[in-house]
């Protein structure tokens, strides 16, 4: 996609220097395509590491979307690695017409071109400067083979010493800090504002900004901004209708929903055939409401000279945040540029891009000032876009040990809230603060993901080779909270109820969980992941209970098998003792940046299973810190091991989310194996445990 997009070299390759520069339009968010690109440029251009440069990722530069999916290395990186073997070939040809021989005499080592006879190299960036700018990239060139080593991430240095500068460490002379007033809850509008705030917050060189509901404070020093939020919140009266308490899962039904049969992964409109006949098993998961959980609540910067607005943001969509930011403000695009600046983020759709159009807003008012914006971590929590609830229908028949039949409905609000192009001015209606302002931009209706493996029906059809399939997709609207996409999307749910099926058809069946996973399995690379896993699981001793689970993200990414052993303390708290991956994500570009993605993932997906949950009340959002939106703490972290099948004739697979469904499945599984309990729901607390003991 990307290569149609920009097919030549030059748009993805120059020189500054003595330094090739590499150009994307994914960004990196802790994934490492930074590093990983620079690796693909290591291996076709032999150059050394340390003269590969990344450059900024900015609207100014390439459009590759958003960068979601782990789809960066298969449009980024196939396109890059398409442009550099291409100019390696083009290059050969130069040296080959400046000092002779032919294409094979020429060798490659250390930025230089060299051939026997030739008393001087010839520096590799001097020709690659001379490279004809017409050049097309050829994405039918063979690659250059794997690099013997592996590189470290980039930047890691400054990250462990703490000398990186993520986005609210930024200092620019002049700068102001700011904080924005939220109201009590997404429901509120503010009902009148004290005129003597405005004065007594400028006597302290504060200034109010104000747009509708929408509230503001700016100054140059931050902790008495911070200190003036009191002031500004005492000064509100706030119009608070009641948050609805009802049970979000008794609403997510066919009766509520729009509904969307599902073939091969892709929904269709049309009719909806009748629930399968003659299920002899049958359950319901859920998940609720969930935080992404960033590490740093979000923060931009930004600053408007009158003609032009800047803004830093550490948004996974620049592209379409600039043109919703733009028609937010009645601007043309080309009046805003935003550069991807990291956070200490997340993966999914937080509170980044509500943070830019909030500095922007502030910027606006105040010309020729650089406008820093902070989220508190109670305004991360309470305001960002939440992951939906969801809900899961299964059921299968078995006959003769084998899966003849699965019935699957997934149920949920959309996971599709990020600002993006679209009718009835779609982007600016996702943006948090333009709800508030006046006149207010209503919020959009959620429009059904029909894309492949999209949103709530990701991975909704199983990996297995079953004969007959009943898959449905139920959009339901008009729940309580906004939502947006989570890392994962529906997979989650998804893997965890269908890997939980699979154990408890297991033992139906009478076969053990590998076995009776292999026999549903046509596919040698997930057969060889699973085997791999048996083998490692063999040897490792066993803990309390042990729990397996296996996915294929999308079913066409990395394929993902994961064991986990528990224990339960006699407060019925799980206890992560081991868990072991393996996975096989195709030709692998980086190694330590995989096995960091896996190991990553599953803490994601441990964190989910054991923890997470969002709460909320008439008044509003109750898990605003993380007493009361606990994650996984570093004493329940498992000793991790993570095997990587190595396949370098086949192409990259992406990784970053391969593992968080698979581990959710595997804790559940081991959690019944341990115990008897078949938990349906996440996350698996001791109350919960409690109650479902206590259920039979």
């Amino acid at each position: 996609m990307s290569l149609a997009d920009y097919p030549l070299v030059r748009h993805w390759i120059g020189t500054d220097g003595d330094r090739l520069v590499i150009r994307t339009g994914k960004v990196d968010i802790g994934q490492r395509i930074s590093s990983a690109l620079a690796r693909i440029a290591h291996e076709e251009l032999s150059l050394p590491l340390e003269r590969i440069e990344v450059a900024p990722v900015t609207t100014a530069g390439l459009d590759e979307g958003i960068t979601s999916g782990s789809l960066s290395i298969e449009h980024s990186g196939s396109a890059l690695r398409a442009a550099a073997a291409t100019l390696r070939a083009h290059v050969t040809d130069l040296a080959v017409a400046r000092s002779g021989g032919t294409p094979k005499d020429w060798s490659w080592q250390d930025g230089t071109l060299t051939r026997p006879g030739l008393n001087r190299p010839l520096p590799v960036l001097a020709l690659i400067a001379e490279a004809d700018p017409d050049l097309a990239a050829d994405p039918t060139l063979a690659p250059q083979p794997p690099a013997a080593t592996a590189p470290h991430m980039r930047g890691i240095s400054d990250l462990v010493t703490g000398r990186y500068t993520f986005l609210p460490d930024l200092d620019l002379p002049g700068m102001r800090h700011a904080r924005v007033l939220r109201p009590p809850h997404a429901r509120a509008t503010l009902e009148a504002l004290d005129d003597s705030a405005a004065e007594k917050l400028a006597d302290r060189d504060i200034r109010l900004i104000r747009d509708g509901s929408f509230l503001a404070l700016a100054g140059p020093d931050e902790w008495a901004v911070t200190k003036a939020l009191a002031t500004l919140a005492a000064a509100c009266t706030w119009d608070t209708p009641p948050l609805p308490e009802d049970d979000v899962f008794a609403r997510l039904t066919a009766e509520t929903a729009r509904r969307f049969p599902v073939t091969g992964g892709v929904p269709a409109e049309g009719p909806v055939r009748a629930p399968l006949e003659d299920t002899l098993t049958k359950a319901r998961f859920e998940r609720p409401y969930l935080l992404h959980a960033a590490l740093a609540p979000s923060a931009a910067l930004a600053e408007w000279d009158g003609a032009a607005l800047r803004i830093r943001s550490h948004s996974q969509g620049i592209h379409a945040l600039r043109d919703s930011i733009a028609t937010s403000l009645d601007l043309p695009a080309d009046a805003v540029e935003i550069t991807h600046h990291p956070n200490a983020g997340c993966y999914g759709h937080n509170g980044a891009d509500d943070a830019a159009l909030d500095a922007a807003l502030i910027a606006r008012a105040i010309p020729g000032t650089p406008i820093l914006l902070k989220y508190t971590r109670a305004d991360e929590h309470g305001w960002e876009p939440f992951a939906p609830a969801m809900a899961l229908d299964l059921a299968a028949r078995l006959v003769n040990g084998q899966i003849e039949a699965i019935d699957a409905e997934v149920f949920s609000d959309t996971h599709r809230g990020r600002p993006r192009a679209g009718a009835n001015d779609a982007g600016p209606r996702r943006l948090l603060s333009n709800r508030f302002r006046d006149p207010a931009w209503p919020a959009p209706e959620a429009a059904p993901n029909m894309n492949r493996h999209g949103g709530m029906h990701r991975n909704l059809d199983p990996a297995y080779t079953i004969p007959e399939k009943r898959l449905i997709k139920n959009l339901v609207a008009g729940l309580p909270h906004r939502t947006s996409a989570l890392r994962c999307l529906g997979n989650t749910t998804n893997i965890f109820g269908l890997e939980s099926l699979m154990d408890m058809l297991a033992e139906e069946a009478g076969q053990d969980p590998f076995a009776f996973r292999r026999v549903h399995l046509d596919d040698p690379r997930s057969i060889a992941v699973l085997d791999r896993l048996e083998a490692l699981a063999r040897d490792t001793p066993r803990a309390m209970g042990h729990g397996i689970a296996f996915a294929q993200y999308k079913n066409a990414m990395t394929r993902t098998a994961v064991a986990v052993d528990i224990d339960l303390t006699d407060a019925s708290e799980i206890r992560l003792r081991r868990a072991i991956v393996v996975a096989d994500a195709g030709r692998v570009i980086d190694p330590e940046g995989l096995a960091a993605q896996l190991e990553g993932g599953f803490l994601q997906g441990a964190s989910i299973a054991l923890h997470e949950e969002i709460t909320w009340d008439r008044g509003g959002i109750t898990s605003r810190d993380w007493d009361s939106y606990p994650v996984l703490r570093f004493d329940n972290v498992p000793e991790i091991t993570v095997e990587i099948i190595a396949d370098p004739g086949n192409p990259p697979a992406g990784a970053g989310e391969a593992t968080p469904g698979p581990a959710i499945a595997a804790i559940a599984n081991a959690l019944c194996d341990a115990t008897g309990l078949r938990m349906f729901r996440t996350p698996f607390t001791p109350d919960a445990l409690t109650r479902a003991a206590l259920a039979g």
